[in-house]
């Protein structure tokens, strides 16, 4: 029986744990405690939540080489829970999708207006409540013209008084100058308007840091795929010079 050529695989999981090295060396290089408090929150969450899975596949691996039984195992019960919070994490970095579904108030009002009746207690009171709001709407017309009334006396004395004032400087030849409206107060904001610029300057910032925290982890990608190239092609060179060694010795022992 042929046994496997294994050198290609070896070659390859060589390759691929180097390159997990220069991976993973940003976060061995200082505690997770320390990594975490330069993240946002939603990159927070996401660093420790992959760590966590890490963990527990990397467990969850050992166990099946070792033999034994890890689908019964306590570890998969928490994989399971760690996928979990990849869903919850997903959805909120999904926009919500928009209601279009309302609720016709008008149209409900009607059904129940239609289920009740023939209820005597209820138009009696329905009867109440619409004699009461009339009444409220006629002692608000007449206060409302009331205060009219009131207000006009004041500005017809006081359009006389402007006439007069008018005639007497025509007479004498004097300028008028007009008096505009008072200048009207800055508008003050308010506790709710203040906290809403907060979170949105926030959010402003959460967003301005992810996006530099994207294009600083491109970058570093893009030096670590260099730099394990160039160690690829030093090793096919370091294993060619091998080879060539081993067939010169294979030849001079023939």
């Amino acid at each position: 029986m042929d046994v496997p050529d294994l050198l290609p695989q070896i070659e390859r999981l060589d390759d691929n744990v180097d390159d997990l090295e220069e991976a993973v060396a940003p976060l061995l290089n200082q505690s997770l405690t320390e990594t975490a408090k330069k993240l946002p929150v939603l990159d927070k969450a996401k660093l420790h939540v992959w760590t966590t899975y890490a963990l527990e596949n990397l467990i969850f691996c050992y166990l099946r080489l070792r033999g034994a039984n890890a689908q019964q195992h306590p570890v998969k019960r928490e994989l399971a829970r760690v996928k979990q919070y990849f869903d919850k994490i997903q959805a909120l970095e999904t926009e919500p999708e928009q209601r279009k579904m309302a609720v016709d108030t008008q149209a409900a009002g009607r059904f129940i207006k239609h289920g009740l009746a023939g209820n005597d207690r209820f138009d009696m009171e329905r009867k109440e409540q619409e004699a009461k709001s009339k009444a409220r709407a006629q002692v608000k017309a007449a206060a409302l013209a009331k205060k009219a009334e009131t207000s006009e006396k004041p500005s017809n004395q006081a359009r006389d008084d402007t006439n007069e004032d008018a005639a007497d400087s025509s007479e004498s030849e004097e300028e008028i100058i007009p008096v505009g409206p008072p200048a009207a107060e800055p508008a003050v904001p308010t506790q709710d308007e203040k906290s809403e610029k907060k979170k949105t300057r926030k959010a402003k910032h959460e967003a301005k840091a992810a996006k530099q925290h994207r294009k600083q982890d491109k970058k570093d990608k893009k030096e670590r795929n260099g730099s394990s190239k160039e160690r690829r092609e030093k090793k096919l060179e370091k294993r060619k010079v091998r080879k060539a060694e081993e067939a010169t010795k294979a030849k001079d022992a023939a």
